[in-house]
């Protein structure tokens, strides 16, 4: 094996996100001998909760779940707006040094593995000179995500450009916006749009939702006042764990009943928007999708605000197809005209798989399109390479923490034997039948479906939605399997393990 160049790491994160520190976190814990470093594209870390800017801008799950499981979250908030998870990503990354490992403004344009060095090859751009250079790693872990940061999905309005006022999409939120006084129209009816509403209905004249259909939204308290008062009686890691456990139990009773009963599910949670809403209100067409609850994410609004709202009248909500702008606002398909000094565009996120990185693998260009997911943190056929895509039906962390962990068992299991090569792989003579990565229907999945990598058959071909389904595999299962085969450099591919080695 030739000598590693002087800008080498042994592991590569891309993304200096809430999956990236995690993720060094667990490095230096499991690992400490390792070298490694983070790129993030952008100046500062915190991913989606600096990127973010919009008001009101907050976690719509319980941080005693999204939090790491290695770090007690201690604010009396249990849904917590984002300087606060901000401030809390951040403390973890100065407390354990790993601030000191972020390289800020390096985009990661393409990796090229090479199996006779057990290496990747990275290509990386300098975002303020355009600069490339390269850099070399034994592994890469893709901590990006699955969108894009540069703009989200806005499809083109006719008329719009006869609106006389502004126009602005939440992930490119102006700090100078002066919304105080001013009608607003926001487009859109997800967690983005519920949380918008509310937080502007406190100083706007007025603020609309323009929803095309409804989406399922549930009232949940901004504080937990079990954990509080837990955390008040105990020492703060038993608190957060207790609570943690509880809440995890909690989220998949109620996922699990959604998806057994949608019929009961849609009963309880009409009653429940109901009961805080105006009398008069006309519940069935504003909030009762057509779709059952959990075939897209329930939206979670804190202590109700946006009910609140429409109850105080400074909010509404509009159920219509637009037909065009106009200048002074939105004309409906129905004829209502909609009156409108600002129109925010909440209409989604536009996926990107892996930050964009184009991979090769000995020469040959990768289509993650075609690759399988194993165990939902790696790809058939490309090496040494990891991955975080949390919950979509559950606090994203959740799954970061299982995944990290996963893959510090898989390096000391290779240290263990002295290899150098992972390699998740089909198994041979087999016509596995593919399915979608993700069994979820909000729209900025089903438009970048034929982005995604695929999932297969058996447990650790799919992307499981299930937290306790992913801690059998990934915590409590073993490591090795027919479906990843261990194998050195400069050597013949070993055969594939088999056995109960649990690393």
């Amino acid at each position: 094996m030739s000598p590693a160049p002087a800008d080498h790491v042994d592991v590569l994160i891309v993304g200096a996100g809430i999956s990236g520190i995690g993720t060094a976190w667990y490095l230096q814990d499991r690992h400490p001998e390792r070298t490694y470093a983070i790129l993030e594209m952008r100046d500062a870390s915190g991913g989606t909760w600096d990127l973010f800017r919009y008001p009101g801008i907050r976690s719509d799950s319980d941080l005693h779940t999204f939090g790491y499981a290695f770090k007690p979250w201690t604010s009396e908030d249990a849904i917590a707006d984002a300087d606060a998870i901000l401030a809390y990503l951040r403390e973890t990354a100065a407390d354990a040094g790993i601030d000191q490992h972020i390289r800020y403004g390096r985009k990661v344009l393409a990796a090229e593995w090479d199996s006779t060095d057990a290496r990747w090859t990275v290509t990386v751009e300098d975002t303020a000179t355009g600069e490339t250079t390269t850099m070399t790693a034994g592994w890469l872990f893709s901590a990006a995500g699955y969108y894009r940061y540069d703009r989200g999905y806005r499809p083109d309005f006719p008329g719009e450009e006869d609106f006389a006022g502004t126009i602005v999409h939440p992930q490119e939120w102006p700090e100078d916006l002066d919304y105080a006084g001013k009608r607003v129209v926001v487009i859109g009816s997800g967690a983005t749009a519920v949380t918008l509403v509310p937080s502007m209905a406190d100083d706007a004249e007025h603020v609309t939702m323009l929803q095309r259909s409804p989406s399922y939204v549930m009232p949940v308290p901004k504080q937990d006042p079990i954990a509080n008062v837990m955390t008040r009686v105990l020492p703060d890691r038993l608190a957060y764990d207790l609570t943690r456990r509880r809440n995890i139990a909690q989220q998949r009773l109620v996922y699990r009943f959604c998806r057994a009963q949608p019929g009961m599910a849609r009963w309880v949670i009409r009653r429940i928007n109901a009961a805080l809403l105006p009398d008069d209100f006309d519940v069935d067409t504003h909030f009762n999708p057509e779709y059952d609850p959990w075939d897209q994410r329930l939206c979670a609004v804190p202590d109700g605000d946006l009910f609140k709202a429409i109850r105080k009248g400074t909010a509404s909500v509009v159920t219509d197809h637009i037909d065009t702008f106009t200048t002074d606002g939105i004309r409906l398909k129905s004829g209502e005209e909609l009156p409108a000094d600002i129109i925010v565009t909440a209409t989604g996120l536009q996926l990107e798989v892996f930050g964009g990185i184009e991979l090769t693998v000995d020469g040959t260009p990768i289509d993650v399109s075609q690759q399988v997911a194993f165990r939902g943190m790696m790809l058939s056929g490309v090496p040494n390479m990891a991955f975080a895509i949390g919950y979509t039906n559950s606090s994203w962390t959740l799954k970061v923490d299982l995944v990290c962990d996963h893959l510090m068992r898989i390096l000391s299991h290779m240290d263990r034997r002295g290899d150098t090569i992972a390699c998740p792989e089909l198994p041979e003579g087999q016509d596995m039948a593919l399915t979608p990565l993700l069994d979820f229907q909000a729209g900025y999945v089903k438009r970048s479906m034929h982005l995604l990598p695929r999932a297969g058959e058996g447990k650790e071909w799919q992307v499981a939605s299930d937290y306790k389904v992913d801690v059998e595999v990934l915590r409590d299962g073993p490591v090795t399997s027919e479906g990843l085969r261990f194998s050195r450099a400069e050597a013949e591919p070993a055969a594939v393990l088999e056995g109960a080695a649990t690393g």
